[in-house]
């Protein structure tokens, strides 16, 4: 009999193993199972997402007992949504402006039921709009993509909603571009063999799939600025200005572009006992010190952004524990 475990499950049974070896036991301590829905393994969502699972993990450094964390790869911010409206997953990561479309029933959930029970759990960073493309590719602004081979990420993607307001705000539409839907690691591959002019990528920065193929291509960051993208943050406000500072990426001088916010977000249904110890347990000094080292983007997950571009409600749980740490009033 031949046994297969895939990359999903695995970070949940090497958890189990662990918990197991450090001792606990059901009558020890009722294990709670808590998967976090990121996004595709060569994003950001995906490595952050395995930080914070091993740090709340009853084997993490000040982890909760009982608890088997979790984080799965998916399509990234809609698809986490879904995944906790269907109790597939109990909390997943999603752009700032997703959440509130979603539990507003606006934009994106425009004539869809609203996602009532959506609420926060913590604002982990900021997610830099990348607009990867070839450096011979002609393309010095949002406008030159016209008529060019873009990607504009997986449907239930946040990437895909955004790329689809910028092109909006310099007078493009998906049917102005030969329009492609790829993750950015295949998106990648495309634009490295000719296939592919450019792809865009929302996440915090850097990316490893953009770190790899900077290393051997001559590639650009294109920048989002100027009039179209000043009335973008006006009408947007969950966009921000944002800077990739030079040499993030090889060769690649600093490129000024916009952002939303990375959210952890799951569901009211979920017990404030469970979500007070888990951000308790986030927000520890050692594991705060975990994710600093563990990834660039842990360095900004912090006490003081937790509580920023707070566009849904915290979860009570969630609420309870900031205002004791006295960042909410």
């Amino acid at each position: 009999m031949t046994i297969s475990i895939n990359r999903r499950t695995f970070s949940i049974g090497a958890s189990a193993l662990a918990l197991a070896a450090a001792g606990f036991s059901p009558a020890r301590a009722q294990q709670a199972f808590f998967r976090i829905g990121t996004g595709g393994t060569s994003g950001t969502y995906y490595p952050v997402g395995g930080l914070i699972a091993n740090a709340i993990s009853a084997t993490g450094p000040a982890g909760v007992e009982g608890l088997v964390a979790s984080a799965t790869s998916s399509n990234g911010s809609v698809a986490n949504i879904s995944a906790i409206q269907s109790g597939t997953s109990e909390s997943g990561f999603t752009q700032s402006d997703v959440a509130y479309w979603a539990h507003s029933g606006t934009g994106l959930y425009e004539g869809k039921p609203k996602v009532d029970d959506l609420r926060l759990i913590a604002t982990l960073y900021p997610e830099t709009i990348h607009l990867v493309a070839r450096a011979d590719a002609g393309i010095k602004s949002v406008a030159d993509l016209k008529g060019k081979r873009v990607s504009l990420d997986e449907p239930g993607s946040g990437t895909i909603v955004d790329a689809r307001l910028v092109l909006g705000a310099y007078g493009l539409t998906e049917k102005d571009v030969k329009a492609e839907y790829l993750k950015p690691g295949p998106a990648g591959e495309r634009l490295q063999d000719g296939a592919m002019d450019a792809y865009f990528f929302v996440g915090g920065y850097p990316t490893g799939a953009i770190v790899e193929l900077a290393s051997t291509n001559n590639i650009t960051l294109v920048p989002i600025t100027g009039p179209e993208a000043d009335k973008l943050l006006s009408e947007q406000k969950f966009f921000s200005t944002d800077t990739v500072p030079a040499d993030t990426y090889k060769n690649i001088g600093e490129t000024k572009t916009i952002s939303v916010a990375a959210q952890w977000v799951t569901s009211a249904k979920q017990t404030d006992d469970l979500i007070y110890k888990i951000v308790k347990s986030l927000y520890s000094d050692d594991s705060q010190k975990a994710l600093q080292a563990g990834h660039a983007k842990g360095k900004l997950i912090t006490l003081q952004n937790a509580v920023t571009s707070a566009g849904i409600p915290f979860h009570p749980g969630a609420e309870k524990f900031y205002k004791e740490a006295g960042v909410l009033k």
